[in-house]
């Protein structure tokens, strides 16, 4: 995070001790969370429209594609299937628990995105939006 920051008060020509916010929001950079987000959510994208590789993509499992959930509510929309990691440290960081995690938290009209170019513009603006709570 300290890279990121640096680079801010750099390009403002501030001092360590003043305030970052106000400069990445004026940036318009996400923040080290929001950009790992992102990354993970285009590679989702990518997988969900087969332009990743094909070990990656077979990780990613619709919810209407499971048997066992095919009746309930959430088979309709574009949810991903989050499986049970047995570590919570390690697990929860893995690709395919970490990239359905994120695909789930976007908006309905982020995910069905026409196109990649699209799909990044969006999902810059909604996370830049949660980073710095905005409405």
């Amino acid at each position: 995070m300290s890279v990121l920051h640096a680079a801010a008060r750099l390009i403002y020509s501030k001092r360590k001790y003043e305030h970052i916010t106000p400069l990445l929001m004026e940036l318009h950079w996400l923040s080290v969370p929001e950009r790992i987000q992102f990354k993970l959510a285009v590679l989702v994208f990518r997988c969900l429209h087969g332009t990743a590789l094909p070990y990656l993509a077979d990780q990613q499992q619709p919810v209407a594609a499971l048997e066992s959930h095919r009746r309930l509510r959430s088979s309709a929309s574009a949810k991903l299937d989050i499986p049970r990691a047995r570590r919570t440290t390690i697990g929860d960081r893995a690709f395919c628990v970490a990239g359905p995690r994120v695909w789930n938290s976007l908006s309905s009209s982020t995910q069905s995105a026409p196109s990649l170019l699209v799909f990044r513009r969006l999902l810059k603006c909604e996370l830049f939006h949660r980073c710095y709570d905005l409405c």
